[in-house]
């Protein structure tokens, strides 16, 4: 595996090791591109803060720590600055003005909640409801739209036990735009290995009979799932399987 670029750090609080940790595992395992992307700060204006990602605050640690790791290791690994996001469009123009100050070089869009926290809650389970699968795959598509984002972290992370018929009219919304915008589907390793109900051979199926692109995502909550090879290997049997053509970087970060 050459490049990984969804990487947690400790900051969000359900993620462990530090940075450091994170490189030296990505070089073990022979990895040419490691873009850390924690999950991204909100400005609320009742200044709630959340349980699940970093402060407004912790931002200039997060940022000068990633830069000082790129200048040490710059002859062993490229480093690259990102943040996985929500869409919320209400919020995001105190975001956009939080990150302007910043020299990020990506962001991924990972749609965890539909509304803000605390009022929305976590979709990253099985629901019945189709109206949640619709409005989850707006907010992804309004979302990418945006331009804000580089690609969509486990597309298929909210489950849909309703008809079928509707699983592959609204998931088959999403995948059509990411196919006409040369967007690739996440493999999200955290899933695979943590035996979640992501990635679904379904959607996955769906996307490769579209003809999209598929990037392994490690999704790495600890340094060691970096260099977890039968994760990895996990990963690309599911892109066989599914007829997904497997990019080992993304062309504009590679």
């Amino acid at each position: 595996m050459l490049a990984n670029y969804h990487t947690h750090t400790y900051r969000c609080r359900h993620a462990v090791g530090e940075d450091r940790e994170y490189v030296e595992a990505a070089i073990q395992n022979g990895m040419q591109v490691l873009g850390f992307s924690d999950h991204c700060p909100w400005v609320y204006p009742d200044g709630t803060e959340s349980g699940t990602r970093m402060t407004p605050g912790e931002m200039d640690g997060y940022v000068s720590s990633i830069l000082r790791l790129r200048d040490e290791y710059r002859d062993d690994i490229r480093i690259y600055i990102g943040l996985e996001c929500e869409y919320i469009p209400e919020l995001m123009e105190a975001q956009d003005k939080l990150l302007s100050q910043y020299p990020l070089d990506y962001r991924i869009l990972g749609e965890h909640f539909l509304e803000r926290e605390p009022f929305g809650g976590y979709v990253g389970y099985v629901f019945e409801d189709a109206n949640l699968l619709r409005r989850y795959v707006d907010l992804c598509i309004e979302g990418l739209e945006s331009g804000r984002y580089r690609y969509l972290a486990h597309p298929d992370l909210l489950g849909f036990s309703g008809s079928r018929e509707v699983y592959d009219a609204e998931y088959g919304r999403l995948i059509a735009y990411l196919k006409a915008h040369d967007i690739p589907v996440e493999i999200n390793m955290f899933g695979v290995v943590d035996n979640r109900h992501y990635p679904d051979a379904h959607f996955m199926k769906l996307a490769g009979k579209a003809g999209c692109k598929a990037i392994i995502g490690v999704d790495a909550h600890t340094p060691d799932r970096l260099n977890d090879l039968d994760g990895q290997n996990r990963c690309r049997e599911i892109a066989e399987q599914s007829g997904l053509e497997l990019l080992s970087v993304l062309p504009d970060l590679a």
